[in-house]
């Protein structure tokens, strides 16, 4: 199962365990459980402090669990935890063997304390980027709290549960039996779903910060950078975001960022992140912005953004990094069966629909990779287009083409998503050509058509275009005095992660150079009292 490099560099990790632990594996004849055994047989054999065990009570085979040996401390996997799982399975290891955690100390306090009994069970695939973050956090807690358990379940592999729960995204979290929540979430969001009283806490010590030089709405790549450039200016800077990484969270292969030939945007989020937090750069994370207040006497002459939990910000300058989000189809019925046949991410989602039939919404170059990629899973893939013709690159509708369980329908306007009330089961569109309408049948629906400006917040505050994007100009200076916007919310032609690095740079520049024109150094306001 494993490489001897990677048994190597496992190696290394395993000799940070303190504590003994076991494995202990419910297995049964099919091929995944030998491979489940082969596995679990090459990992004990890398520590003296592990040990390996057999036990076929369970009922889901093959799965296995990770005990720390004398006591209640535990994690069980379903499956063969690969590809974007494996390293959810290193830090199981590392935990469970006592190896202390890099998450903050009063959130692993607030794990601690929570009362009440908390089973979880979280369905995800191999292939989804958004999973680990979830399964790596409930493993966390189930190691600090023993009122709390945690199974992590392939869907892929356990296909009939996954048709019996109705289980059509990834990651899907149950809690005590009932679904809990869908799609990624940080421990911090887990913890504010259970833990009612945490956002009110939160609030009152955000409201007793004092106002910075710079505060940035956002924490995706254009936000990262205006921190890091701010800070590296050594004046106060704060970041807000709703969720730290933004849309990049959300994408599979980076292969465009100069100089790092191929990354993936989870992984790329966490460096922006740890990179931030080498600076003095006061992060309030899961702390969403509903609306901006302009600088004015009333003010006192700084720029207020009030915070969905009743907290209020002030900062002398902001920069808003806001992001963008998926567009979705605004048709009947999308909203009903989202998560329950209507999905947005082929990577995350698609080997749920293994042997199914399949639309993909959008002919630009995500729809087509899309339409590619879930071809290989799926029974069959419908690409449906506006336009007529496709728009995604020659050398991506070639590839399309040539498959042969693809079509491709072009003027064509979906209309409705049709479901029983549990699931999708069809996807009416209208023939621009000719006005009339077809009825697809089918199970699942990827919409891919681009990307909507988070900015409905700000409507009526500052100069938006058309679109909905903030009116920048090549200082990143809006409308407002004082406040900046970079990065995809903004009217930059050309929505990239290394353009908005760049705008995001460019606007906390422009930023500094504005506090330094308007507002005069603390020494030189001195001087001149003293006078």
């Amino acid at each position: 199962m494993l490489d001897e490099t990677l048994k190597t560099q496992l190696q290394a990790y395993l000799e940070k365990l303190l504590q003994p632990i076991e494995l202990v594996a419910a297995l049964d004849d099919s091929a995944k459980s030998t491979e489940l055994d082969e596995l679990l047989q090459e990992i004990a054999a890398l520590s003296d402090k592990i040990t390996l065990r057999r036990d076929d009570s369970e009922a889901r085979k093959p799965s296995f669990a990770i005990n720390r040996i004398g006591t209640d401390i535990g994690v069980r996997f379903a499956g063969i935890p690969m590809g974007h799982e494996f390293t959810s399975l290193v830090l199981a290891l590392l935990q469970v063997g006592g190896h202390p955690s890099k998450t903050a100390a009063d959130v692993i306090e607030q794990v601690r304390n929570l009362d009440g009994e908390y089973k979880f069970e979280t369905y995800f695939s191999l292939s989804c980027q958004n999973c680990p973050d979830v399964v790596q956090a409930l493993n966390l807690m189930s190691v600090l709290n023993p009122n709390i358990q945690h199974i992590a379940i392939d869907g892929a592999l356990y296909q009939d549960e996954v048709e019996a729960r109705q289980v059509m995204s990834v990651p899907t979290v149950f809690l005590n039996g009932e679904v809990f929540d869908q799609g990624r979430m940080s421990l911090e969001q887990i913890l504010a779903k259970i833990d009612t009283g945490s956002s009110a806490r939160e609030a009152e010590k955000i409201k007793a910060k004092d106002a910075f030089d710079v505060l940035v709405i956002g924490g995706g790549p254009a936000g990262a950078a205006a921190a890091i450039y701010a800070a590296r200016k050594g004046i106060r800077t704060g970041v807000a975001a709703e969720r730290f990484g933004g849309q990049v969270l959300d994408t599979m292969a980076i292969e465009n960022f100069i100089s790092v030939p191929y990354t993936e945007g989870p992984k790329m989020a966490a460096a922006l992140e740890q990179h931030v937090h080498e600076y003095e750069v006061d992060v309030m994370n899961l702390q969403r912005a509903e609306k901006l207040v302009p600088a004015s006497d009333a003010t006192g002459g700084l720029v207020e953004v009030q915070l969905a939990n009743g907290a209020t910000l002030k900062s002398k300058t902001v920069i808003l990094s806001t992001g963008a989000r998926w567009r979705q189809m605004g048709v009947p019925g999308e909203d009903q069966y989202r998560n329950k046949g209507v999905a947005y991410c082929p990577h995350c989602d698609g080997p749920l629909y293994k042997g199914k039939r399949v639309a993909v919404i959008g002919g630009g170059n995500s729809g087509v990779e899309a339409a590619i990629d879930l071809a290989g899973i799926v029974a069959h893939v419908t690409l449906i287009e506006f336009d007529s013709k496709l728009r995604a690159d020659d050398v991506l509708q070639r590839k399309l083409r040539s498959l042969p369980n693809v079509d491709v329908i072009v003027s064509a306007l979906s209309t409705e998503v049709l479901g029983d009330g549990q699931k999708v089961s069809a996807l009416v569109y209208k023939d621009r050509t000719n006005e009339q309408m077809h009825t697809l049948e089918l199970e699942g629906i990827f919409v891919q058509i681009g990307l909507l400006p988070n900015t409905e917040w700000l409507k009526g505050t500052l100069e938006l275009s058309p679109r909905g994007e903030i009116v920048i100009d090549e200082r990143g200076q809006t409308s407002l005095p004082g406040v900046f916007a970079a990065g995809d919310a903004t009217t930059v032609p050309y929505k990239q992660i290394v353009i908005a690095m760049g705008a995001g740079s460019t606007a906390a520049l422009s930023a500094f150079d504005h506090l330094i024109r308007t507002s005069a150094p603390a020494a030189e306001t001195r001087a001149v009292a003293a006078a």
